[in-house]
């Protein structure tokens, strides 16, 4: 799918570089040209006309299939780690039914954490969450993340007090006209 994208882009600017067109309306309206002729050179007839696709069963629940998903056993104390936090689940059952019982923690893309017990969520609460120690940054955002003192101005006030950077005395900014 990329590398059809990518030929996308770049067949159908430079087509219509040729043609000179540079506007929306002539742009959709030549499009149907563009299209047929490039199905009529790219396309392939699939192996199989037989479709795949399939119902989703009353079931199946995508915001809980398209999630993160980890197996995990309680100890003694109905406890759960996941992610460096700690989850205390909250039973009306009896603690002895499910200890020792494995769980799957699922965390969406909004980061909210479900915890299922033979496919029922179970009720918890935060037992323990670490406080924010410092993280790794990456190189992408380094930059962002570290405040950089900007360089003074030539005129600034601060070069007429004699203040040093880096052992060297800042020189005083030169007047216009003069070299």
């Amino acid at each position: 799918m990329e590398r059809a994208n990518i030929t996308l882009q770049d067949r159908l600017v430079k087509e219509l570089r040729l043609r000179g067109i540079s506007d929306i309306e002539a742009s959709n309206a030549y499009l149907p040209e563009f299209r047929q002729d490039f199905n009529r050179r790219f396309a392939v007839i699939p192996r199989s006309s037989h479709n795949a696709h399939r119902p989703l069963l009353k079931k199946e629940n995508l915001d809980r299939i398209l999630t993160h998903q980890g197996a995990r056993n309680f100890p003694n104390n109905l406890t759960v780690q996941y992610n460096k936090v700690i989850y205390q689940i909250q039973s009306k059952r009896s603690g002895y039914a499910i200890r020792n019982a494995q769980v799957t923690v699922c965390e969406n893309s909004k980061g909210e954490i479900t915890i299922l017990y033979k496919n029922d969520p179970l009720a918890y609460t935060i037992y323990y969450k670490p406080t924010r120690q410092a993280e790794v940054v990456d190189t992408k955002t380094l930059d962002h993340q570290i405040k950089i003192p900007k360089p003074l101005a030539p005129n600034h006030p601060w070069r007429s007090y004699g203040h040093h950077i880096s052992g060297k005395p800042i020189q005083e900014a030169a007047p216009h006209g003069s070299d």
